[in-house]
C-alpha cells in the first residue's frame, strides 16, 4: 500500500476513518518556512460540513503538530500532524460489513487486502483522511504565497447551475480565500445549495466541476513526456476521492475548435512575453508557460444515498439489496475545493523544489551562476 506522494517534498497519509486519530507526515520541508496554526485552522474549517447540504459527522479538527516546527517554522525533519476521529458511528456500518456499497471503495479494497482492511466508514479509503491532506496543504499554500504564487478553486458547475467564469483572477482569488461556499456569483451559489437540497431530500446525492486558478507560476516547470505539469497535477488530482475527469485550459472543448483558435499567440507586454488568450492553460509541451494555470476535476455523485441499491453478500455470493445508513454529503464538491487547493499546493511546491535544487546542481558543476 503506497500512501505517500511527491519526490523532493513527500505527504504520507495514514489513519482510518473510525479508528482514533489520523495524520500526516511530511516531509522534506525545507527549514524556515513559516507554519501557521490559524492558517491550517481556517482551511479545515472551509473543509468541514455545512449544515443540510454536508454530513451530519461533526469533526471539529482540534489538530496537533507533534513534530517539525519550532517557533512557528519548519525545523527541516519531518513534521507530523495528528487529527483525533471525535464523532464517529461504527455501528451504523454492522449491516454492511458483507455487502459492498456500490461505487465505494468496500469491493475493492475487499479484494486487494484480502478482507483484512478496516471497513468501517471506508476506513483509510475515506474522504475522511482529506483532513490532514488539508492541514498539509495550508503549510503549502502559504509556502507558495511567500514565492508570489496564490491559487484557488470554485465550482464551476453543480446541479446543473454553472457559476460565471473567472475574471480578474487576483480579486477572485483573494473572494474565494474566504467563502464558506466556493462561487464566484452568491446568486448561483444559492442556486446550487438549493439542487443540492433538493437531492438530499430524494435520498440522493449531485456532483459537479471544480475550476482552479493558478498565478504567479513561473515559466519553465515541468518536463516533457512522463513528468509533464499535467501529468504531474493529474496524478495528485486523481488521489481525491470521487474525481473521475481532469481536462486543463479549454480542455475536451479545444476538439471542437481549429487550430487557428485554439493556438494561443505570443506577444509582449511590460517587457515579458505572454500569451493573447489562454486555451491551453498556462501549459506547453508538458511545462509551464507563465500564463495562469487553468483546470477543472470531474466530482462524481456521493456514492453513499439512502435510496436502496443492488449489491452483493461476500459471505454467501448471493445478490441483495442494500440501504446505506449513516451520515453522508450528498455533494462533497463544495468541500472538496479545499482539497483540491490543497494537492496542488503540494505538486507545485514539490515541483519548485526541485527545479530549485536543479539550478543549485548546475550552478556548483558550471560555476556560472552570479548572485549579482
Amino acid at each position: 500500500m503506497n500512501n505517500s506522494f511527491g519526490r523532493r517534498l513527500t505527504l504520507t497519509l495514514f489513519g482510518e476513518s473510525h479508528g482514533p486519530e489520523i495524520g500526516c507526515v511530511i516531509d522534506g520541508l525545507r527549514p524556515g518556512l513559516r507554519v501557521e496554526e490559524e492558517t491550517i485552522a481556517r482551511l479545515l474549517a472551509l473543509r468541514r460540513p455545512a449544515g443540510l447540504i454536508s454530513t451530519a459527522r461533526l469533526e471539529p479538527d482540534p489538530f496537533r503538530i507533534v513534530s517539525g516546527v519550532y517557533q512557528g517554522r519548519s525545523t527541516g525533519s519531518p513534521l507530523c500532524i495528528l487529527i483525533p476521529n471525535l464523532d464517529s458511528r461504527s455501528s451504523d456500518y454492522v449491516n454492511l460489513l458483507n455487502t459492498p456499497r456500490p461505487s465505494h471503495a468496500d469491493y475493492t479494497g475487499f479484494v486487494k487486502y484480502g478482507g483484512f482492511a478496516d471497513p468501517r466508514g471506508g476506513g483509510h479509503f475515506s474522504g475522511r483522511l482529506t483532513a490532514p491532506l488539508v492541514a498539509a496543504g495550508a503549510i503549502f499554500l502559504t509556502a507558495l504565497a511567500e514565492q508570489g504564487i496564490f491559487l484557488g478553486t470554485h465550482i464551476a458547475r453543480c446541479g446543473g447551475i454553472a457559476d460565471r467564469a473567472f475574471g480578474e483572477l487576483r480579486a477572485d482569488l483573494r473572494h474565494l480565500e474566504q467563502a464558506s461556499f466556493p462561487v464566484l456569483d452568491a446568486a448561483r451559489g444559492k442556486a446550487m445549495i438549493r439542487a443540492i437540497s433538493e437531492a438530499a431530500r430524494a435520498g440522493d446525492s449531485v456532483g459537479g466541476v471544480l475550476e482552479t486558478a493558478v498565478i504567479g507560476l513561473p515559466a519553465g516547470l515541468g518536463e516533457p513526456w512522463f513528468d509533464t505539469l499535467e501529468g504531474l497535477l493529474s496524478h495528485g488530482l486523481f488521489s481525491i476521492p470521487a474525481v473521475k475527469g481532469v481536462e486543463f485550459g479549454d480542455g475536451f472543448a479545444l476538439t471542437e475548435q481549429r487550430g487557428s483558435r485554439a493556438n494561443d499567440a505570443f506577444r509582449v507586454e511590460g517587457g515579458r512575453i505572454v500569451t493573447a488568450s489562454n486555451h491551453n492553460g498556462g501549459i506547453n509541451g508538458g511545462i509551464s508557460n507563465g500564463m495562469p494555470l487553468l483546470f477543472r476535476t470531474a466530482v462524481k455523485p456521493t456514492p453513499s444515498i439512502a435510496l436502496p441499491q443492488q449489491t452483493v453478500n461476500l459471505a454467501t455470493g448471493e445478490e441483495t439489496m442494500i440501504q446505506v445508513e449513516g451520515r453522508h454529503d450528498p455533494c462533497i464538491v463544495p468541500r472538496a475545493r479545499v482539497v483540491q487547493d490543497s494537492i496542488t499546493a503540494l505538486v507545485l511546491l514539490d515541483l519548485l523544489e526541485a527545479e530549485a535544487g536543479t539550478k543549485q546542481r548546475n550552478c556548483a558543476e558550471g560555476g556560472g551562476c552570479s548572485t549579482l
